[in-house]
């Protein structure tokens, strides 16, 4: 049976993130929590959580020896399909300027920068559900209809260099990146596994993606 790993590098909500690909999976694949870079070789598509600043987890992934280098060969070089969740799409970004300036995984174009609303009396983290906005069509936004709702925990976003990595945004004082996407890479800023019917469907959408 096809095995999508999800990475356990000491920051993700990884219980709840494995329930939900379990439930979306719907039989069809081994959902597998591992630290094991040669796990990740073998497996045919990776999900990275993340929870936290974005310099600890960056800090945390890299940590796990031969992980990072399991990862660039598996997404990079070999296409596997690839979703980032919360900071572990963020990791995806150039750099990341909280707490100084960190470099990230440099797979898509952009840097992490703190949230800053039109409307000051907004409150910093941004915290709840909020709509989607498209922005172009992808397959992981299949059967989801525009204006679903998602639920966000964050107040860093990703800032993408390319429009074209931009797939969906959401508004909160002004527009924030929601998701993006670059080929067989993928990563939401909301949590799928905590957007109850919407996010479960993008997770569905995901373990079928054949970019």
């Amino acid at each position: 049976m096809p095995v999508t790993a999800l990475i356990d590098y000491g920051s993700g909500n990884l219980a709840s993130a494995a329930k939900a690909l379990a439930h979306a999976a719907k039989g069809s694949q081994d959902i597998v929590t591992t630290a094991d870079p040669d796990v990740v070789k073998d497996a045919e598509r990776i999900v990275l959580p993340g929870v936290g600043a974005f310099a600890d987890c960056m800090k945390g992934l890299s940590s796990v020896p031969g992980m990072t280098e399991a990862l660039r060969e598996k997404v990079l070089k070999q296409g596997a399909p690839f979703l980032g969740i919360c900071v572990g799409m963020q990791l995806l970004a150039t750099v990341g300027v909280e707490f100084g300036r960190h470099a990230g995984l440099g797979w898509i174009a952009g840097e992490v920068v703190k949230i800053t609303p039109d409307d000051a009396s907004l409150k910093i983290p941004h915290m709840g559900w909020n709509e989607l906005h498209f922005e172009q069509e992808h397959a992981l936004l299949e059967g989801i209809a525009p204006g679903a709702h998602a639920y966000f925990v964050h107040s860093y976003q990703f800032k993408t260099v390319l429009p074209e990595d931009l797939i969906a945004t959401t508004d909160y004082g002004g527009p924030l990146t929601a998701i993006i996407g670059n080929e067989n890479i993928a990563g939401t800023q909301f949590h799928p596994e905590k957007s109850q019917e919407t996010g479960l469907k993008l997770l569905e959408n995901f373990l079928k993606w054949r970019p």
